[in-house]
């Protein structure tokens, strides 16, 4: 019998754990006759192997400590500079706004040796982003960091493919470029709405790369060169389970999970951005008017923290302890935590998907700062403001902070407020203004908001994971001879 071909696949990342396990493409891959060898983090193993083992499917360590100490320890400054020029040196063609403000972060935040060298930095940029030849020195120069981390996997399982969760842009560059040392084809997806504006140039060679809708689509063409041939549009599989409306909970139930009050209307803010702005300034001025009588209607508010509030950062934890006093503060006040997946992989999880969904379906008026959940938010049929208040001095003791009022043009922000999927509250009567609104007609903008996922997601059946798997799975069979 003939030994079935084998899918190696990178999850790296929470979110991907959904892309890949909780959507249906492992399960159209392995329908397709193929083996899949999911690579994760090591700690968490056994449970995935728990939640989704099944014939066919094997799970292995993603070695991302052996990834990080090789970064670490093999011309580590040389390294540093090939990712940044690798994130900073899109095609001027792309809007680089949020490119630009990645580079302004990292001046800002350099030590004073890198900081002398920005002039030439700049000169080099402007060379990538005006140069096709400029960049494809770049992604080629990148191969000379190619470590044997998974020589034995690659001998063990001989895949037909190699998937990452992204084109290279985290320590997946050095699979991906152990793959294209060994000639074995590789695939991209793309996870996150923002990642093709905000990422730019491939970290190691990629044959192949699947997205959500044509806007990402011409933003990977134009911004970071790849071929019309390479890219295919399979929708965004993490939001199958949205469309299909299987996470969400009973709103009776989802009100006493959380104690709040069925006789308030409820107000719920995701924290968002928070790498580059505290949402304090936001969450006071929206428990304000929950606490005044400036509403057309009694509320409550629900915060939902950022994952990165969970994270080693004292700007960052400390704002999350300020929301927990917030709410011991105020009436009406809640808070709901992400719940962590475990291991490297954090608090970005498919843990809670029925918690994120229950809270979009049953929010009378969803709050945050051009999350990506404004996208999720809207399959809802939730109306949507996005509160962009300048915090008065930004992250205490930061270098670099940036004003929540500069961030409009961002490519995936400037969509949004194009779309009329929602409003924009840049100070506390606009906010006002915008919440009362919606209290008294939550139907104004579903129309709006309905074109904008379809603009944004292509397929809105639930049916991307079966599309993208089967992409996939075309790829891995017909990869002989590459």
């Amino acid at each position: 019998m003939e030994e079935k071909k084998t899918v190696l696949i990178s999850a790296d990342h929470g979110l991907a754990i959904v892309y890949f396990l909780q959507s249906d493409v492992v399960k159209t891959l392995l329908e397709a006759g193929l083996r899949v060898v999911l690579l994760t983090d090591e700690h968490l193993l056994e449970k995935i192997r728990d939640s989704f083992g099944c014939e066919g499917l094997v799970v292995e360590g993603l070695r991302l400590d052996q990834a990080r100490k090789y970064f670490r320890e093999v011309d580590n400054s040389i390294q540093w500079w090939l990712d940044f020029f690798r994130r900073a040196g899109a095609s001027a063609r792309l809007n680089l706004e949020a490119i630009d403000s990645f580079v302004d972060w990292v001046y800002a935040e350099a030590p004073p040796r890198r900081r002398t060298l920005f002039a030439i930095v700049r000169f080099l940029l402007f060379l990538l982003r005006h140069s096709h030849a400029a960049r494809r020195v770049l992604v080629n120069a990148q191969r000379r960091y190619t470590p044997q981390i998974y020589a034995d996997l690659f001998e063990r399982y001989r895949p037909s493919l190699v998937v990452a969760s992204t084109p290279g842009w985290r320590l997946d560059r050095y699979l991906l470029r152990e793959a294209n040392a060994r000639r074995v084809r590789t695939a991209a997806v793309v996870l996150g709405w923002d990642n093709p504006s905000s990422y730019a140039l491939p970290g190691a060679k990629v044959d192949a790369i699947t997205c959500w809708s044509e806007i990402q689509k011409e933003e990977l063409r134009i911004g970071s060169d790849w071929k019309e041939e390479q890219i295919h549009i399979g929708g965004i599989p993490s939001y199958d389970g949205y469309f299909r409306q299987q996470w969400l909970l009973p709103r009776e139930r989802y009100f006493q999970l959380h104690n709040l009050d069925p006789n308030r209307k409820l107000l719920s803010y995701a924290c968002s951005f928070v790498t580059f702005s505290p949402n304090i300034q936001n969450i006071e001025a929206i428990a304000r008017l929950v606490a005044s009588d400036q509403l057309v209607a009694p509320c409550q508010l629900l915060i939902r923290l950022h994952p990165n509030h969970f994270m080693e950062n004292k700007r960052w934890s400390g704002e999350r302890y300020q929301i927990y006093e917030l709410a011991q503060r105020y009436p009406h006040v809640h808070v709901v935590e992400p719940v962590p997946l475990g291991g490297e992989l954090g608090y970005y999880s498919g843990e809670d998907m029925h918690e994120k969904s229950s809270m979009m379906a049953h929010s009378d008026v969803f709050l945050t700062v051009y999350s990506t959940m404004v996208v999720e938010t809207s399959i809802h049929r939730t109306p949507i403001v996005s509160v962009t208040i300048d915090a008065p001095n930004g992250w205490p003791g930061a270098k670099y902070s940036l004003p929540l009022s500069q961030i409009g043009e961002w490519p995936t922000h400037q969509r949004f407020r194009c779309s009329g999927a929602g409003r924009v509250a840049a100070n506390e009567e606009e906010l006002r203004q915008a919440i009362n609104e919606y209290l008294l007609n939550p139907g104004r903008d579903r129309e709006a908001q309905w074109r904008f996922v379809e603009r944004e997601c292509t397929f809105t059946d639930g049916q991307a994971g079966k599309r993208t798997g089967a992409y996939l799975a075309q790829l891995a069979h017909t990869a002989d001879g590459k």
